[in-house]
Formats: structure tokens, sequence, C-alpha cells
């Protein structure tokens, strides 16, 4: 890990972990020595952050002096910590380990005032213990799908239908697509040389081909969409099928 980075991530554990934070408890959190972790403090208290503490006591993240000071209105703050809940509510690990860092982040630039707009903010999201069954839930490897959209690569999957029967594809990943009770993956299927939409819990492998797509995802995923909006409501989608089975239906999500 360069240091640059196991800087920031110091810095991220300071301004998540209960103060006052020990630094046993920084190395267990940031993957380095004790000792290597004294250097990182001071090398961040040289750079402006105002860490107060020392070794033994533990170290209290006072000022972040590494990020400027950020102002949002009030219906900003409760419009981000509404969006931040909702992305907890997801049924990815990853996406809801992300909003925690990003509200912490979000909360060092805030003023005083803003740090207790954003501890006491209105705006809540609840589900219902029916509705948290029903919640979506992810079998594939959500982070192997997510890089394969972000380097534009193509992944081998294995994909069962509705009916059970199982496939192999090579799908070229567009986008993930998060409804209120399942996940999708937008993809172009090598297979049938066409779109597709694939139910995430049905895919039961993700594999890494290192042939890449690039830079075609950005335009696909626009003509994708293009023509899902032109074909909602009452046109013909095509759900993911088996051994070229594809099929289509009026009016039905291709999933």
């Amino acid at each position: 890990m360069v240091r640059t980075e196991r800087l920031f991530q110091l810095l991220q554990a300071l301004r998540t972990l209960p103060a006052p934070v020990t630094a046993e408890t920084l190395s267990r959190a940031t993957g380095v020595s004790v000792r290597s972790v004294y250097r990182d403090i001071e090398t961040l208290r040289a750079g402006g952050a105002d860490i107060g503490g020392e070794a033994g006591f533990g170290y209290t993240l006072i000022d972040d002096g590494s990020l400027r000071p950020r102002t949002f209105s009030r219906i900003e703050i409760e419009a981000l910590t509404l969006g931040l809940a909702q992305v907890r509510q997801m049924g990815d690990p990853t996406l809801a380990a992300a909003a925690d860092a990003v509200l912490a982040k979000v909360a060092a630039t805030l003023p005083s005032a803003g740090q207790q707009h954003l501890l006491h903010a209105v705006s809540r999201v609840h589900q219902f213990s029916d509705q948290a069954r029903s919640a979506p839930v992810a079998a594939a490897d959500m982070d192997l799908l997510r890089l394969g959209c972000w380097r534009e690569e193509a992944l081998e999957i294995g994909y069962t239908d509705r009916h059970g029967a199982a496939t192999q594809r090579t799908v070229w990943p567009l986008a993930i697509v998060y409804m209120d009770r399942m996940l999708v993956l937008l993809a172009r299927c090598c297979l049938r040389d066409d779109f597709r939409m694939f139910r995430i819990e049905r895919i039961t492998s993700v594999a890494h081909t290192g042939i890449m797509f690039r830079p075609r995802r950005a335009t696909l995923l626009r003509t994708y969409l293009a023509r899902l909006d032109a074909e909602a409501p009452g046109g013909k989608t095509c759900y993911a099928e088996p051994n070229g089975r594809d099929r289509q239906e009026a009016g039905t999500p291709c999933i």
C-alpha cells in the first residue's frame, strides 16, 4: 500500500472510530504496525490535521486539515442522509459500508451546526418486517459485477432461469439496477448479440475474462436505456433464457 493511501485510511479511521482511539485500534483498522501509526499521525499533523492526544492515551481528530469546510443547506443535509440510508437497504454490503464512509466524510467537512443537523435529520428510511424479508438478496459477487462495469470487461456468468435451467454466458456488463425487490444486471449478451437483463439472484457464478470492450459502455448503456424507454409500457422486452430460448413478452420487464 502506498503511503498516501495509508494516510487517507488512517484519517478515515480517525473520523469514524469512537474517540479517543488508541494506536492499537488504528493499527488493526488500517493494517499497519503501531509504530507506523505513530509516524503517520505525526505526518498528518504536519500536513494540517489537528489531532489531539498522544501515544498511550488515544487520539481524537479535532479538525480535518485535508478537507475544506463544506456548506450544505438543511434540506440538502436531509437529502444526503435519506439517500445514504436508502443505499444501506439495497442488499449490497460493499455499498452499505461505502455509504457509512461517505456520511463520515461529509460530517467531517461540516461546521458544528451542520453536524448537528446531520445527527438529528428528520428524514428516515424504514422497512416493515414483510418488506425487509423481500429485500433484494444478491447471490452473485457484487464486487466482481461492479468491477466489470467499471473496467468495461466482459464477464463469464452462470445463470439459472425461473424454471431452473442453467446456462453459461459471456456478457458485457453495463449497469446494476437496484429495484425495490430485486437487483438486475443490464448487459449485452454475446450469445444473443443483443441487450438482456439478468436477475442477480439467479447469477450463480461470475468470472473475469480479460476481454475489454472499452470505451463502449457509456454508448451501449445510453442505447439500451433509450430502447427501454421506447418499449415501455406495452413494448416487447426480452427475458434472458438458456440455450438460445430467449423469448419476448409484451409489457414485461426483461428479467
